[in-house]
Protein backbone atom coordinates (compact mmCIF):
# COMPACT_ATOMS: atom_id res chain seq x y z
CA UNK A 1 0.00 0.00 0.00
CA UNK A 2 1.32 3.16 -0.94
CA UNK A 3 1.90 6.27 1.46
CA UNK A 4 -0.76 8.42 -0.50
CA UNK A 5 -3.33 5.29 0.08
CA UNK A 6 -2.20 5.03 3.72
CA UNK A 7 -3.05 8.45 4.22
CA UNK A 8 -6.55 8.71 2.40
CA UNK A 9 -7.28 5.51 4.28
CA UNK A 10 -6.53 7.27 7.53
CA UNK A 11 -8.13 10.65 6.80
CA UNK A 12 -11.39 8.89 5.68
CA UNK A 13 -11.90 6.94 8.54
CA UNK A 14 -14.86 8.46 10.99
CA UNK A 15 -13.19 9.28 13.87
CA UNK A 16 -10.55 11.51 11.84
CA UNK A 17 -13.52 13.55 9.98
CA UNK A 18 -15.46 13.28 13.58
CA UNK A 19 -12.44 15.42 15.06
CA UNK A 20 -12.42 17.74 12.65
CA UNK A 21 -15.76 18.57 12.99
CA UNK A 22 -15.40 18.84 16.30
CA UNK A 23 -12.49 21.10 16.31
CA UNK A 24 -13.95 23.39 13.90
CA UNK A 25 -17.31 23.67 15.74
CA UNK A 26 -15.44 24.19 19.34
CA UNK A 27 -13.54 27.01 17.03
CA UNK A 28 -17.17 28.49 16.72
CA UNK A 29 -18.72 27.81 20.09
CA UNK A 30 -15.12 29.84 21.52
CA UNK A 31 -16.08 32.56 19.30
CA UNK A 32 -19.42 32.97 21.00
CA UNK A 33 -18.47 32.17 24.26
CA UNK A 34 -15.45 34.69 23.98
CA UNK A 35 -18.43 37.28 22.59
CA UNK A 36 -20.67 36.30 25.65
CA UNK A 37 -18.29 37.13 27.91
CA UNK A 38 -17.11 40.21 26.50
CA UNK A 39 -19.98 41.73 25.20
CA UNK A 40 -22.93 40.91 27.86
CA UNK A 41 -21.48 39.21 30.93
CA UNK A 42 -19.20 41.48 31.74
CA UNK A 43 -20.44 44.77 31.35
CA UNK A 44 -22.99 44.20 33.34
CA UNK A 45 -20.36 42.50 35.81
CA UNK A 46 -18.01 45.75 35.90
CA UNK A 47 -21.22 48.04 36.35
CA UNK A 48 -22.37 45.92 39.56
CA UNK A 49 -18.88 46.42 40.77
CA UNK A 50 -18.75 50.52 40.05
CA UNK A 51 -18.58 51.03 36.78
CA UNK A 52 -15.26 48.74 36.33
CA UNK A 53 -14.43 47.47 32.60
CA UNK A 54 -12.08 44.43 33.62
CA UNK A 55 -10.49 44.49 30.00
CA UNK A 56 -8.32 48.05 31.17
CA UNK A 57 -7.24 46.47 34.64
CA UNK A 58 -3.79 45.94 35.22
CA UNK A 59 -0.81 46.12 37.04
CA UNK A 60 1.81 48.45 35.51
CA UNK A 61 5.27 47.37 37.07
CA UNK A 62 7.66 49.86 35.56
CA UNK A 63 8.44 53.83 36.60
CA UNK A 64 6.50 55.31 34.55
CA UNK A 65 2.37 55.75 35.33
CA UNK A 66 -0.06 55.83 31.74
CA UNK A 67 -3.64 56.52 32.14
CA UNK A 68 -5.06 53.63 29.96
CA UNK A 69 -3.93 49.49 28.96
CA UNK A 70 -3.67 51.42 25.62
CA UNK A 71 -1.37 53.75 26.34
CA UNK A 72 0.96 51.45 28.75
CA UNK A 73 1.19 48.87 25.98
CA UNK A 74 2.47 51.59 23.23
CA UNK A 75 5.42 52.60 25.46
CA UNK A 76 6.04 48.95 26.25
CA UNK A 77 5.52 49.19 29.88
CA UNK A 78 5.55 45.47 31.45
CA UNK A 79 2.43 44.87 32.70
CA UNK A 80 0.17 42.43 34.51
CA UNK A 81 -3.03 42.21 32.55
CA UNK A 82 -4.81 40.48 35.04
CA UNK A 83 -8.49 42.14 33.71
CA UNK A 84 -7.85 40.05 30.76
CA UNK A 85 -6.68 37.18 32.75
CA UNK A 86 -10.64 37.60 34.75
CA UNK A 87 -12.65 37.42 31.14
CA UNK A 88 -10.34 34.14 30.19
CA UNK A 89 -11.18 32.74 33.79
CA UNK A 90 -15.13 33.87 32.33
CA UNK A 91 -14.84 32.22 29.52
CA UNK A 92 -13.33 28.83 30.29
CA UNK A 93 -15.98 28.27 33.17
CA UNK A 94 -18.88 29.15 30.38
CA UNK A 95 -16.81 26.45 28.02
CA UNK A 96 -16.63 24.15 30.79
CA UNK A 97 -19.96 24.16 32.17
CA UNK A 98 -21.62 24.05 28.38
CA UNK A 99 -19.35 21.09 27.46
CA UNK A 100 -20.55 19.37 31.12
CA UNK A 101 -24.04 19.97 30.17
CA UNK A 102 -23.95 18.60 26.38
CA UNK A 103 -22.13 15.30 27.54
CA UNK A 104 -24.52 14.67 30.16
CA UNK A 105 -27.47 15.41 28.13
CA UNK A 106 -25.61 13.29 24.92
CA UNK A 107 -25.01 10.02 27.90
CA UNK A 108 -28.81 10.42 29.10
CA UNK A 109 -30.07 9.93 25.35
CA UNK A 110 -27.80 7.04 24.84
CA UNK A 111 -29.35 3.64 25.41
CA UNK A 112 -27.26 1.25 27.29
CA UNK A 113 -26.71 -2.22 24.95
CA UNK A 114 -28.80 -4.78 26.32
CA UNK A 115 -26.65 -7.62 27.87
CA UNK A 116 -27.27 -10.83 25.95
CA UNK A 117 -26.37 -13.72 28.76
CA UNK A 118 -23.44 -15.48 27.72
CA UNK A 119 -24.22 -18.93 26.55
CA UNK A 120 -23.70 -21.76 29.47
CA UNK A 121 -20.55 -23.87 28.68
CA UNK A 122 -21.26 -26.90 27.70
CA UNK A 123 -21.43 -30.05 30.38
CA UNK A 124 -17.60 -31.85 30.74
CA UNK A 125 -17.71 -35.45 29.58
CA UNK A 126 -16.72 -36.69 33.33
CA UNK A 127 -20.35 -35.09 34.45
CA UNK A 128 -22.03 -36.48 31.63
CA UNK A 129 -20.72 -40.04 32.13
CA UNK A 130 -21.73 -39.93 36.06
CA UNK A 131 -24.90 -38.84 34.78
CA UNK A 132 -25.27 -41.98 32.43
CA UNK A 133 -23.92 -43.76 35.07
CA UNK A 134 -26.48 -42.67 37.65
CA UNK A 135 -29.35 -43.17 35.63
CA UNK A 136 -28.26 -46.49 34.80
CA UNK A 137 -28.12 -47.14 38.54
CA UNK A 138 -31.75 -45.68 39.50
CA UNK A 139 -33.02 -48.43 36.43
Amino acid sequence: MSFIQEFKAFAMRGNVIDLAVGVIIGSAFGKIVDSLVKDIVMPPLGKLLGEVDFKQLYINLGDKTFETLEQAEKAGAPLIKYGAFINALVDFTIIALAIFVAIKAINRLQRPEPITPAAPPPTPEDILLLREIRDALKK
